[in-house]
């Protein structure tokens, strides 16, 4: 039993230096793809073999590094308060999680961008969009009016996208208070626009 305890300890002592080198690492380099799984290795200390066990691939290397870092923002959107908390009115809490969504990408953006342009599945099927858009689906149907909550949250969703943060911040130079600023009057705009008249869902 003690064995096993302490393999265990190891595992997890393994993982966080493993995290805290690839965090380490992608905020140092300039492009996410010059960060390998061997320098995640050589840095955290471990064997590659040690790596791939934990995380699978560089992919996985880099859903568990995003999970960790968004995890304190998911406690506020559970369980704290307004505006990001349950507690705050719809017309509130969808521009506040479309904000922190920002924020957190403009605070991880070589991160961020790494993860939506890497592996070979779609990003709409990653478990943290997953997440993000049934929150938000659900937040939108409590808005009376508005019509088809599944696709307005995947359209307000594709105003976070990693790439777009990319170009608007590193190539355009757009402040971040603008930014936000800027996606703050497209959400309220969304919100407030109701369904385009002559139009139904199934045209």
């Amino acid at each position: 039993m003690p064995e096993r305890q302490s393999s265990r300890k190891d595992a997890v002592r393994n993982r966080e230096a493993v995290l805290a080198a690839a965090d380490a690492l992608f905020a140092r380099r300039e492009s996410p793809e010059d960060v390998t799984m061997a320098d995640v290795a050589a840095a955290a200390g471990v064997g590659k073999g040690t790596l791939f066990r934990a995380f699978g691939d560089r992919a996985g290397l880099l859903r568990a590094l995003y999970e960790a870092r968004l995890e304190p923002i998911w406690q506020a959107v559970e369980t704290g308060p307004p505006p990001l908390g349950p507690a705050a009115p719809p017309h509130d809490r969808v521009p506040a999680l479309l904000d922190a969504v920002l924020c957190f990408k403009l605070d991880n953006r070589r991160l961020a961008l790494a993860l939506e342009e890497g592996g070979s599945g779609s990003p709409y099927r990653a478990e943290h969009y997953k997440r993000w858009h049934s929150l938000l689906r659900a937040v939108l149907e409590q808005i009376p009016g508005l019509t088809d909550s599944d696709f307005t949250a995947h359209a307000l969703l594709a105003a976070t996208r990693a790439d777009l943060v990319e170009h608007l911040a590193g190539e355009e130079r757009v402040p971040r208070k603008r930014m936000r600023a800027q996606l703050a009057n497209f959400v309220t705009g969304v919100l407030t626009s109701g369904p385009l008249q002559g139009l139904t869902a199934e045209e």
